[in-house]
């Protein structure tokens, strides 16, 4: 992913709301978990906007996201949302979806993600 242009009062919100006082990966994941579990209005629908080998949606595909994924404790890597797909529930990155119809509130924090995401930054 490219970096896009740095973002100063969304750097300040993940700075002060959400990595705070994070200093190693997994701490990092817990605040980025913590505060999409809170700031994410459940269920909604989302688009998957690119594709990804970790995940069988085709850019394009429209999705209900249902939770967040409880995966991703052991190995903290990248943030899952479970979505209903096809009949079944699994995990997806959160960072291939944008949100359909959400509110003010979902589409902040999936923004945030993303913007994240997309400065390159591990978690």
């Amino acid at each position: 992913m490219a970096k896009s242009k740095i973002d100063k009062v969304r750097e300040e919100r993940i700075a002060m709301e959400i990595v705070v006082d994070c200093y190693n990966e997994a701490e990092r994941f817990g605040g980025w978990f913590c505060y999409l579990e809170e700031k994410l209005v459940f269920p909604f629908r989302a688009r998957c906007v690119t594709g990804r080998e970790v995940s069988p949606l085709k850019k394009g595909e429209e999705v209900e996201v249902v939770g967040m994924s409880d995966k991703g404790w052991d190995n903290p890597s990248e943030i899952l949302v479970r979505i209903k797909w096809q009949g079944r529930k699994l995990d997806v990155p959160l960072a291939q979806l944008a949100g359909i119809v959400v509110s003010d509130q979902t589409a902040e924090a999936i923004a945030d993600w993303q913007y994240w995401s997309a400065q390159c930054r591990c978690l």
